[in-house]
Parts: C-alpha cells; sequence; structure tokens
C-alpha cells in the first residue's frame, strides 16, 4: 500500500499558483526546498531570496510560479490536507465500524499522517511546517477572497470527511463541522505547545495523551446529543 501512496500527487487548487510546480523540474525544487526552508527558518523570516540562494536559481524564476511566499505556504498547507485525506481514505477502507473509522481519523489529526513517504513531498517534513506555521496563512485580511477562490478546499474535504463519519455514529449531533475543524486546529496547537509552550499543556502528555484527550472530547460531545 505505501509504494502505491507513495507515487500520488496531491492535487491543490489552481489559484495557489501561477504555474503548477510539478510540472518541471525546477517547480518541483522550489516547492521541495521551499517546504524544507519555511520549516526550518520560519515563514517570517523565509525570503525567495534564500530560496533563490538554495536551489541555484533566481528570485524572477521562483516569482513565476507563487506570487509570494504567503501563497506558497498555503499550497504547502494545502498539500498537507491532501495528503491527510488520500491517508484516511485508504486507512479506513476496510473498516465497517464508524467508530474505528473515527479513531483512526482523531490518530491521524493528534499525530500526522500513516503513510509517511512520498516521492513529491516528504509528509513529516510537512506535518512539522503545518504544526508550527499553518495557522499563519490563515488569520490574514485576505482570508475571505481567498476563502472565495476556492483555495482551502483541502481542508474542508477532510474535515468533511470525518463530520460524516460522526453523523453515522450519531445523526442527531447538531455540530459535526464545528467538532470536526475544532479538533483540527486544537490538535495542531496541542502539538505546537508540547513542543513549544509547555506551559500550556500537561507535561507527561504525549502522542498518546492527546489521542486519549481529543478522543474523550470527541466521544462525549457526540454521544451525550443522543
Amino acid at each position: 500500500m505505501e509504494s502505491i501512496l507513495s507515487k500520488s500527487k496531491v492535487e491543490v487548487n489552481g489559484n495557489l499558483y501561477l504555474k503548477e510546480p510539478f510540472t518541471s523540474d525546477l517547480g518541483a525544487e522550489i516547492v521541495r526546498k521551499g517546504c524544507k526552508l519555511i520549516h526550518e527558518l520560519g515563514v517570517e523570516q523565509f525570503t525567495f531570496k534564500k530560496l533563490a540562494t538554495e536551489i541555484g536559481s533566481t528570485e524572477a524564476a521562483i516569482y513565476r510560479y507563487f506570487e509570494n511566499k504567503h501563497k506558497l505556504l498555503l499550497y504547502l498547507t494545502a498539500w498537507y490536507w491532501g495528503w491527510m485525506e488520500i491517508n484516511l481514505v485508504y486507512a479506513t477502507a476496510n473498516l465497517t465500524d464508524p467508530g474505528e473509522r473515527l479513531g483512526v481519523a482523531l490518530k491521524l489529526m493528534v499525530d500526522g499522517p500513516i503513510f509517511t513517504k512520498n516521492e513529491y513531498l516528504n509528509p513529516l517534513v510537512l506535518r512539522s511546517l503545518v504544526v508550527n506555521e499553518s495557522l499563519k496563512g490563515y488569520l490574514t485580511k485576505a482570508v475571505d477572497d481567498e476563502h472565495e477562490s476556492g483555495i482551502f478546499a483541502q481542508v474542508y474535504k477532510f474535515g468533511e470527511r470525518i463530520s460524516s463519519i460522526i453523523q453515522e455514529i450519531n445523526p442527531y449531533y447538531e455540530y459535526p463541522k464545528t467538532l470536526v475543524s475544532t479538533v483540527m486546529e486544537s490538535s495542531l496547537l496541542q502539538s505546537f505547545n508540547s513542543l513549544h509552550l509547555p506551559g500550556m499543556t500537561e507535561r507527561s502528555i504525549d502522542s498518546l495523551g492527546r489521542y486519549q484527550f481529543f478522543h474523550q472530547l470527541v466521544i462525549n460531545a457526540i454521544t451525550n446529543e443522543k
């Protein structure tokens, strides 16, 4: 399975780029090295000038693919959520019990992708980038226009798949999308806090502890509405 998925390419909304990067070696290098540099430097310190030096090209060449570093960050974030959706589909394909599928979905949100090899982008580096940088891409004045352009489709689709599982378990629960988006964002924040702001969480909490916390939170929310 992993060998098949390793060749899978995530289709990202065309409004995020000027030229599809994986149509050329240079474009692929821009995305891969851009992901690595944003992960290492943070989006605030990352520049196209630094990326151009890293790949031995020019800033002008990078601007032919991406309008700015904000769009590159959103592209990488969209790629991550698209990869997470692929993980969810394949990891739950043979599970008939919606409770088991919900457990897999929660595990994905807490720990990141199950399938960690891909020829296009490194899912583990993407996961770290999303934990540390992705919210900086959403909390902007331009978010309403970006929403209208459809560039958040990947995160919506991933969330909707999990919402549908919750509705299988309890079709009367009124807030499946709100609950899922809360867990999606909070699981990233708690991963961030455990690394950088340990005073915001229990020092003893680990991946299993975070999973148990969110599992309890979700199950209590949806079963109390029956």
